[in-house]
């Protein structure tokens, strides 16, 4: 204890840095988001639920099965009529994964237990060659 007393500026330094050290990793875990694979245990394992934040135009062209379609601009007002069970996983989705990152910023504002943002969206989907749906406009 006595170390500690003396040294304190030394303690706190360490202890400082780090945390700076570690801060990037936490962000880039948060902002990366889940992977294809991840999205898909979470579907068969625990029943998540699959929002696509997409224009109707680009969920036509592309989505994955059984996924909702609430475009971004209309989330906030028609999330929580559309899924229900808050405590489910809830995997949004998006081209490219960058809509979705804020859609699940907004999901957890509304209570939603589990939003993940699926990494790299719909192209990332398609790079796992996993299979998508498509709808004739």
């Amino acid at each position: 204890m006595k170390f500690i007393l003396d040294n304190w500026m030394l303690v706190a330094l360490a202890l400082v840095s780090g945390g700076l050290l570690l801060m990037p990793v936490m962000q880039g875990m948060a902002a990366r988001g889940i992977s294809a694979a991840q999205a898909v245990q979470l579907m068969n394992r625990e029943k998540a639920v699959v929002v696509d934040v997409s224009d109707p135009q680009e969920f036509a062209a592309g989505h994955i099965a059984g996924s909702k379609n609430i475009p971004l601009a209309e989330l906030e007002a028609k999330l929580a009529a559309s899924v229900k069970n808050k405590n489910l996983p809830l995997i949004l989705v998006c081209r490219s994964g960058a809509r979705s990152l804020g859609a699940a910023a907004t999901a957890s504002k509304l209570g939603f237990a589990q939003p993940q943002s699926l990494a790299g969206g719909i192209s990332a989907w398609r790079e796992a060659a996993l299979p998508l749906e498509t709808h004739a406009a």
